[in-house]
C-alpha cells in the first residue's frame, strides 16, 4: 500500500490512495489537484524528498469544493464591568479524495 506525505495550507498530512480527507479551502480549483509528495512510502521502500520527492505526484479529486464547519463562538465576559462580547467564526474546507500516488 502506497502512503505519502503532502502539504498543504501549511499542514501536512498522510495520505493513501482511496483516502478522503478536508483540507482548507482551495481557491480557483478544478475537479483534481496535484501535490508534490514530500515522502513516498511503499511496504518497506522509502522516498524521502529534499524537500519534495521530484519525480513524485499525488493526484485528488475534489469531492466538495466548499464546505462550511460547524461555527466556533468565543465569549469575553468581565463581571460588573459591562463588558461582554461573542464573536462567531466558520470555517470553509475543501474535501478531497486521493486518486493516485506515483
Amino acid at each position: 500500500m502506497k502512503k505519502a506525505v503532502i502539504t498543504t495550507g501549511g499542514k501536512q498530512y498522510l495520505v493513501a490512495e482511496g483516502d478522503q480527507l478536508e483540507v482548507e479551502l482551495l481557491k480557483d480549483v478544478k475537479k483534481s489537484v496535484d501535490f508534490t509528495p514530500l515522502l513516498v512510502t511503499e511496504d518497506s521502500k522509502t522516498k524521502v524528498g529534499t524537500p519534495e520527492v521530484k519525480d513524485g505526484k499525488v493526484t485528488a479529486e475534489v469531492v466538495n469544493p466548499d464546505v462550511a464547519k460547524e461555527k466556533v463562538t468565543s465569549i469575553r465576559f468581565k463581571a460588573k464591568k459591562r463588558v461582554n462580547k461573542k464573536r462567531g467564526h466558520r470555517q470553509h474546507k475543501t474535501v478531497l479524495k486521493i486518486k493516485k500516488i506515483a
